[in-house]
This record gives structure tokens, sequence and C-alpha cells, in this order.
């Protein structure tokens, strides 16, 4: 029997739509939904098990898998199956569950997966748009505790007109590309990169899809009702205290509250806390402790914050002494590490990164391979975030979820201040060597100053600031917070990080976790982070405040040369001899790639020596060498024959042709050495191809003058 199937239907605009449907698929999940676009098809499930987790956090898995099959293709590599998930699947991932997270309920520690697969591929619609939308539809279908729809969309500007979930090709031309994520009633995140707006521009792109997000908000109650809404489970909660919890607080509020406004160092206030922390718990009996258990903990974590939180909203200070706009000190330096092609150390309060640029040629750069998108990358970057960074000792299992993101926003933040015609492919690598707040924002800072000290001729200096914000809804009290710490990023209620030029934002993250943020604080905290960013911007370019001019003397040069399609068999030549034995005696890498719009090979030529460049450059002249008809030039004989002398021009050295004994002189030459010699050097003139001897013609006879006809007759 068909199973009966619900849809609901969301306009788009331009004619475009997504449709959301259940009943068909994955019946025995908790919640499924297929979301449609186009020929674009997401399947979603979720389940959740029936009993909590001994834990005291909810152990939420989103997991977002592009299939081959999808786009018709077969996964790359030996083995052909789906393995690992791409750095473009995991960044889906963290962006749907950036959204979803906060909105289980607090006490509910049940593990829980979230899948979402596409299933059809189609060019124009970006999957990945549609993501939170599918994983918000398939929670509202189950029993599964959540506080709210919410949906997530792509906004782009193109020509200044606001598009949501713009084409690829549409995201070519826009000059604005954000996911933002929200309910009906506030915006929860926003993640994106830009080229210079400003602070109002991007509030005006997140009112616009705010505006599309209420819709699709909408459209997922509609079909959760036409389904039959699924009454919400129970489920065992946390054991709650409040004569507990008052007595902790009690105890701990004003002894964090004096430690707090000490203006302590990390390490200080660190111990600090956990000294009061043990001396609650010693106040409690041995039979209180093990009858309370884990709540004496937990209610004294919250007293802590209560208490670091008052300091700021009453006397507008912070943890670590500041003002709320204040910047931590600042130390930078440039070309530290002698080897590589450029580094830079930038250091800001107890956070320091330390960045590396390489320099290579395009085999250097990253290959994307998805179903949605293959592509390659000739700008990238890496973070790494080592436990020593935090004073952990922990193992090290491959690259995180979180390592991948964060690289990702730098990488976003610098990536259109690189020159269009930068001939390198660029690799910046982050190395976290201290953190104690935004270490991602160190290294959009440590990324500009090691690109720059490579010789990288960077657009503009890009700087980055993490802000925060902690509020009083009661009140009415908020503080907007600049480069917070790693406590102040816990216990605020948004921590969003904008980074950008003197000119205008590149790039943002924002996870705001109070409803109904106001669009005029969210105005006053990024005008508060432009003022930071700049004072930042300041710092970097007290340090270098250009691009060096070359690149350093142990970097690799990198000239690129343009040659028609049909010299490229010539400068490879068989099985790749020409080339290899070129890349041997000159200590070079030369890369040929074709342009298929230009129908031109584009010759990259690296090497730490100008004179191997040169060599190349001479090799590459010399194949393309083409003379013009009735054109004179210098040559040099380089071969004797019966019947005339071979020639080589000298300005395309191994470009030959065939000086005929007929075309030496008007006289009659017997002996072509009674003319010239082996290493003479004479001008000839081209003929252009000659049909009868099927051969390029060139004649020093044609540059004399011509006997009279009469002294020709006597001789």
């Amino acid at each position: 029997m068909i199973p009966k199937t619900f849809k609901e239907v969301i306009d788009l605009g331009d004619g475009r739509e997504i449709s959301i449907e259940t009943g068909k698929l994955a019946k025995q999940a908790h919640g499924s939904v297929v979301v449609k676009s186009g020929n674009s098809m997401l399947l979603c499930t979720v389940v959740s098990n029936y009993k909590q987790s001994d834990v005291d956090f909810l152990p939420l898995t989103v997991d977002y898998r592009e299939k081959f099959a999808a786009a018709g293709r077969y996964p790359g590599g030996f083995f052909k199956r789906e393995a690992r998930p791409s750095d473009g699947e995991v960044l889906t991932m963290r962006i749907v569950d950036r959204v979803l997270r906060p909105l289980f309920p607090k006490d509910y520690h049940a593990e829980t997966q979230v899948m979402i697969q596409l299933m059809s591929h189609d060019d124009d619609v970006m999957p990945d748009a549609m993501a939170g939308l599918a994983a918000s539809a398939a929670i509202q279908l189950s029993d599964i505790p959540f506080e709210c729809a919410i949906s997530e969309v792509r906004v782009g500007r193109v020509d200044g007109e606001f598009i949501i979930n713009p084409t690829r090709s549409q995201l070519a031309e826009s000059d604005i590309d954000m996911m933002i994520g929200a309910s009906a009633d506030s915006v929860m995140m926003v993640e994106g990169e830009m080229k210079e707006i400003s602070e109002e521009e991007m509030t005006e792109a997140i009112k616009f899809a705010h505006e599309a997000i209420k819709k699709q908000c909408e459209a997922q109650i509609k079909l959760a009702e036409a389904f039959g809404k699924k009454e919400t489970r129970t489920y065992d909660g946390e054991r709650e205290d409040e004569a507990l919890a008052k007595r902790i607080h009690d105890l701990a509020y004003d002894k964090v509250y004096e430690v707090a406004k000490a203006g302590s160092s990390k390490a200080e206030r660190s111990a600090a806390f956990a000294e009061i922390k043990e001396e609650i718990t010693a106040s409690f009996s041995e039979e209180e402790q093990e009858e309370y258990g884990d709540l004496i903990s937990k209610y004294y974590s919250k007293a802590e914050k209560a208490a670091v939180r008052d300091l700021t909203l009453n006397e507008g200070l912070r943890l670590d002494g500041r003002k709320t706009d204040e910047i931590r000190p600042i130390w930078c330096e440039v070309d530290y590490l002698p080897s590589v092609h450029g580094s830079s150390i930038f250091t800001r309060g107890e956070t320091q990164a330390l960045a590396t640029v390489t320099l290579g040629t395009s085999r250097e750069a990253n290959q994307i391979d998805m179903p949605s998108f293959e592509g390659e990358e000739t700008f990238y970057l890496h973070y790494n975030f080592p436990p020593f960074s935090t004073g952990e000792a922990r193992p090290i299992r491959g690259t995180s979820r979180r390592e991948i993101g964060h690289g990702n926003l730098a990488q976003r933040a610098l990536k259109g201040m690189i020159p269009d015609n930068c001939p390198y492919t660029v690799r910046v690598v982050s190395e976290i060597l201290e953190s104690n707040g935004s270490s991602s924002m160190a290294t959009v800072c440590a990324g500009t100053m090691a690109i720059m000290d490579a010789g990288v001729q960077l657009k503009k200096p890009v700087s980055g600031i993490a802000m925060g914000l902690i509020s009083d809804a009661d009140s009415g009290k908020y503080a907007v917070l600049s480069d917070i710490l790693g406590d102040e990023d816990h216990l605020g209620d948004m921590d969003f990080k904008v980074t950008g030029t003197a000119e205008g934002i590149t790039a943002c993250q924002m996870d705001i976790k109070v409803k109904g943020l106001s669009y005029e604080i969210l105005i006053k905290a990024l005008q508060q982070a432009r003022a930071g960013r700049l004072h930042i911007l300041e710092k970097i370019t007290d340090t270098i405040d250009q691009p060096n001019e070359t690149v350093k003397a142990h970097a690799p040069k990198m000239i690129t040369r343009r040659i028609p399609n049909e010299y490229i068999g010539s400068l490879i030549g068989p099985g790749g001899k020409v080339i290899q034995e070129l890349q041997k005696e000159t200590n070079t890498t030369i890369v040929i790639n074709e342009d298929p719009v230009t129908e031109e090979g584009i010759v990259e030529i690296l090497g730490t020596d100008q004179e191997g460049i040169d060599k190349v450059l001479a090799k590459i002249d010399a194949i393309t060498f083409k003379p013009e008809k009735g054109s004179v030039y210098e040559v040099k004989v380089i071969k004797l024959l019966d019947f005339g002398a071979v020639v080589e021009y000298t300005e395309a050295p191994g470009n030959e042709v065939l000086l005929h004994i007929s075309e030496l002189a008007w006289e009659r030459t017997n002996n072509v050495t009674d003319v010239v010699n082996l290493g003479d050097v004479i001008d000839v003139k081209y003929f252009g191809f000659d049909p009868k001897t099927r051969k390029e013609k060139v004649s020093r006879k044609a540059l004399l003058p011509r006997p009279p006809r009469e002294q020709k007759n006597k001789e």
C-alpha cells in the first residue's frame, strides 16, 4: 500500500520553491522529512534514545553527508565508497548544530542523532542552505522535547538586491554570502563573508533573511499539525533543590565577586575560584556531599556566573580588570622563522598565534571534491589548536570540527584580500600557542602579517575581534564586551567575531544566546567591534604597514607565461622528456595548465634561482618563436652541409632552419665555406613556408645588393 504523505510548500520568489514532505521514507526514525528544491533533495532523520545518558550534557550528533550518487558520480580515490566527511560537510554540520543545540532542554541528556543526507543534487541549488530547515522539520514531527521551530537560509546581494538561497552562479556575483539561523522570534546564528560591507548593511541582510525564516518556521508547524504532532515525551530531568541553590549562592556570591573585581590573570583567577569552591564543598558533611552529589558543583557554577555578570553590569568591570570596550595589550613580530616563506607572531593578552605562509604552484592548490561542488582553492588556511595552548594534556585524535570551523572563518576573512593576479598558491597555517579568548581572530591578524611578510601583495590588511554581550532582561541593563576572554564567552549572552579592513567587514560569526535581541543592540555591538578592530589593525600596521616588495631570497619566485596550446606538446616533449630535463637542469618546478576560455597554455615556473628561471623562459621563447614573413633575423651557423648551412635564431636558441646554398650569395657558390663558416653570425630574411621545397625559407642574399645583370652574365 502506498503510504500517505504530507507536504508543505514554501515560496522563495523568482519561481523557486522549497517543499517539505513526510510519510514516505524512513518511518522508523522518530522524525523524518524530505526537503526538495528544484532537483535537489535532502533526507533528514532524527532519533533520540528514550533513556537519559549518564552525562551532564546533551550528547547531540549532527551529521551531514553528500552522496556521490546524488550527482551521478563515483567517489574519488582507491576505495569507491564515501568515507570520512569533507571539510565542507563538517562546516554544514557545525552551522546546523549551533542553532539546534541551545533549543533542547538543559536537563535533557538522551543521546540524539540528526542525520541529513543529500540524495539528489541540482547544480542550481546549494543544499547546505536547506540543512537547518530539514533538521528542524524532522524534530517538529517527533516527540523529542524542543523549544520551537527554526530554520536557516543563505542570503546574497547582487546589484544591490538581496536574494534568499542564491544559486552558485548568483553567489559568484554577490558581495555577501551569509548563513542566518533563527526562530520566528529571534536570530540565533550568523556566519558568512562579505566584500567590505558596513555594519548597517550587514544588519539589513540579517533582517531580510529573518523574514524568510519566519515563513519556513510557519510551514514546519503546519506540516506537523497536518501529520499529527506527537505529544512531547516525558523524561527524568535533573534533580533540583532550591534551598541548596540559595545556600550555595549565599556562600559563594560575595567571595566570587571580590575575586572577579580584583582583575587577576587567568591562572590566578582560576586558582582563587577553585579555592572558594573547595571551601564551600568542605562546609558540607560527608553525608551531605554524598546526598547532593553534583548539585554542589552545579549551583556553585551558577553563583559564580551570576557574580561575574553582575560585576560587569553594575560596575562596568571585567574579570581581568578591563573596561567593557578595552582591548588587551598586543605585541606582534614578523619574519620570526628564518626558513619559511613568511611568518608572524600575534599576541593579544593570553592568546597567541604563530602563522606561517608557504608559496607554491597550482599543483599545490587545495582540491575540493564534493558531490555538490568540484573546484580548487589557491588560497587556504589551516588552524591547529594543540592542548598545551590551554595548559591541558589530552590525546590528539585528528583535526577537530572546531579546528576546521575556526580555520574556515579566518580563511574567509582573508581570501578576498588576496590579489586576483597572485601567481602563487598560498597556504597559511596558524598554530595556536596560547589561548584565552578568540584564537580564530588572532589567526586572522597573524595571517595578515605573515602574508605581507611573505611578499604576497595583500590588497589591504585585515584584523579581527571577538565581542560579547551581557544583558539583564528585567533591569534592561546590558554591556557589550570588546575582546572577550574564554570565561566571558561561556557566561555571556552573545559571542560574535567580526573581521574586516579599515573600509568594511569581510567575515563574521555570531552565536546569540538570548531571545529577541534588538537590532539596536546588535548595531551598537557591531559599531563597538569596528572601533576595536581598527585599534588592532593599527597595532598590525605598526609592525608591518605594507607587503614586502619581493618574496624572500630563499622563497620560490613565480613567473607565469602564456603560450598557444599548439606548443604545449613541444614543451613537454615525448613522455615528458623535455620538461623533466629542463626542470632538472634549471632546478625549477614547471607546471602547465590549459585555459579553456582563451585556448592557451598557462606555464608556471617556480624556482629560487633567477638564472634557472631565465633559462626556462629562454627555452619557452625558443619553442614558441615564430618568425614573421618578410622580417630580418640574426642567426648563427651551427652546422655545415654540402647543400647549405643549418642556422639557429640567436633570439630563440634551439630554433633551427636551413639556409640553402643557393641563398648564400647572388654569385654561384660552389662550397658553403666560401661564404660562411661554423659559428658565424649573420642576418637573414625570412620568406615563410616554400611550397616547392615544403620547408621554411630564409635567405642571406636577399639582404645583399643585387649585382648588375651584365656582371651576373659574365660570371
